[in-house]
């Protein structure tokens, strides 16, 4: 039976879809959708709200800039399973405990939002993506009827801890993503702030209520977890690549140091690589609408002041009274470092800590040479 100017028959089922990690950074930490099944309408349909479009005009930039638009779209069921099918993804369901009414204005919601002129949505990866947006549905089509309860989380984690939960310590995603974002991300996450990743709205579905009855009804599996075995080759961490060079700067300082020279070229490569890195962050901080890009103190050994620094080091002469100040100003800034980390303003990936030891061990040769 139908109900009046409806487009889903009574018998409908509406539920969410929790999809496990693919093998690409982007795909790492899950994804969330929304299904809607129909037996009489033989409607099958899921709302993807991670759609993205490569060749959209200034993508890249877009992207780089924090202005990356997303979109919902509605795809049919079936195709959107094989592709995880073929990626080897997990796939969860949760069929949500909701009367007619409360089906017919969800439906209703999603059939208005994946209109072309409502589709598209301002893109970020903290506060509003694909998993997100499941929770910021629910409550604007249902959101007076359900409870989202908040004592199914024992701890409250940072973002940053939650990223780390799927991320392995000892790579580049994770090295990379610690380096470019600030402590913002070093907060304490809401309860419901730990949606933004898919496996949490799971369990946030699961503790909540819609007029004081289970919001989901029951949950399945419908593709099951394929196991992987994931070997990392050491030699291609960047742990084992710090090392090295910490290793390298080592030698070259006590060679320095032993035979009265000054391998400058050493230093020009430090000043250059850190002046960069402290540029792009800069960048990423002020000239960007990142949210979690800003308040970054990996600017205290990555200081942009390094590229007019190589200006400083002296060909031959050794007596530099500003490279001198300037050496002891980027020790303090190192020294910082790990005071920011034991207060808990912002914490520092593992990886740094080699880099951050080379660095003070050419400072301090600097500051002993340009005396």
């Amino acid at each position: 039976m139908y109900s009046q100017n409806s487009a889903i028959s009574n018998n409908a089922q509406i539920s969410v879809l929790t999809c496990g990690s693919g093998d690409q950074l982007y795909s790492t930490f899950g994804h969330s959708a929304i299904r809607v099944w129909d037996p009489l309408t033989r409607t099958d349909k899921v709302y993807n709200y991670g759609i993205f479009d490569f060749n959209a005009p200034n993508f890249y930039l877009n992207f780089v800039k924090g202005k990356l638009l997303f979109k919902v779209n509605k795809q049919d069921f079936s195709r959107f399973l094989y592709e995880y099918q073929y990626e080897k993804r997990w796939v969860k369901e949760q069929v949500l405990n909701l009367n007619t009414k409360q089906k017919q204005q969800l439906y209703n919601y999603l059939e208005k939002n994946v209109k072309p002129e409502n589709r598209d949505y301002l893109y970020d990866y903290l506060y509003n993506n694909c998993a997100t947006k499941i929770i910021e549905v629910l409550n604007t089509s249902i959101g007076k009827d359900i409870t989202f309860k908040e004592n199914h989380i024992e701890k409250n984690f940072t973002f940053r801890e939650l990223l780390d939960q799927k991320l392995s310590t000892n790579t580049w995603a994770s090295f990379g993503i610690d380096l470019a974002l600030g402590s913002k991300i070093d907060k304490k996450a809401t309860v419901l702030q730990h949606t933004f990743l898919p496996d949490y709205v799971w369990s946030q579905l699961n503790n909540s209520t819609i007029k004081n009855a289970p919001l989901v009804l029951s949950n399945r599996t419908i593709l099951k977890e394929h196991k992987k075995v994931t070997s990392i080759n050491f030699l291609a961490t960047p742990m084992f690549w710090s090392f090295l060079f910490l290793i390298f700067v080592l030698f070259i300082t006590y060679t320095d140091y032993k035979n009265q020279l000054w391998s400058r070229w050493i230093d020009i490569f430090l000043l250059f690589t850190t002046g960069i890195v402290g540029f792009i962050l800069s960048l990423l901080w002020f000239a960007t609408d990142h949210t979690a890009t800003a308040n970054n103190f990996n600017l205290l050994w990555a200081l942009p002041f390094n590229l007019v620094a190589l200006f400083l080091l002296p060909k031959k002469k050794n007596n530099n009274t500003k490279l001198h100040k300037y050496s002891i100003i980027l020790l303090v800034f190192l020294l910082a470092v790990p005071i920011v980390q034991i207060i808990g303003i912002q914490k520092f990936h593992p990886v740094f800590i080699p880099i951050l030891l080379s660095l003070a061990t050419r400072y301090v040769f600097i500051w002993q040479k340009t005396k």
